[in-house]
């Protein structure tokens, strides 16, 4: 219902409530996996302040669920990267290209760190791609 009132008067209106038992998945389905994922971009340091940094990298959009999340797996010992960090993400299905970045915290400074990253969808399925072994140095 719409009740238009005089000039310098309130306008109102009544909407009524709707449910519906659909899901978004029932709605929009999870795209197709894709056959490859690759990184075409990173993984690098995209920032460094106090003791964190984010590492930022593209890969070609993995498909599958929309929600998925960036892995950076790190530590001080390149063949021991014993910590990870993860950052939640929502993918664009339409997008050819997905940009992950993830925090990644506690970073004790004048240290040398090395990490690989890669990525999985909400499930725990991992994208099947895994970066070459990188370093950066704290300040």
């Amino acid at each position: 219902m719409l009740l238009i009132l005089a000039a310098g008067l309130t306008l109102s209106w009544v909407a009524a409530a709707q449910t519906s038992p659909y899901t978004p998945k029932d709605i929009l389905p999870p795209a197709k996996r894709a056959a490859t994922v690759k990184i075409t971009e990173g993984p690098a340091l995209e920032l460094f302040r106090n003791n964190e940094a984010i590492i930022r990298w593209t890969s070609t959009n993995p498909g599958g669920s929309d929600e998925h999340f960036g892995l950076v797996h790190y530590g001080t010992d390149p063949e021991h990267l014993t910590e990870t960090a993860k950052s939640h993400i929502r993918l664009n299905q339409e997008h050819p290209y997905t940009v992950f970045r993830v925090r990644v915290e506690g970073l004790k400074p004048g240290t040398k760190y090395y990490y690989t990253v890669d990525s999985m969808q909400a499930n725990g399925e991992s994208d099947g791609v895994k970066s070459s072994v990188k370093h950066f140095m704290t300040p």
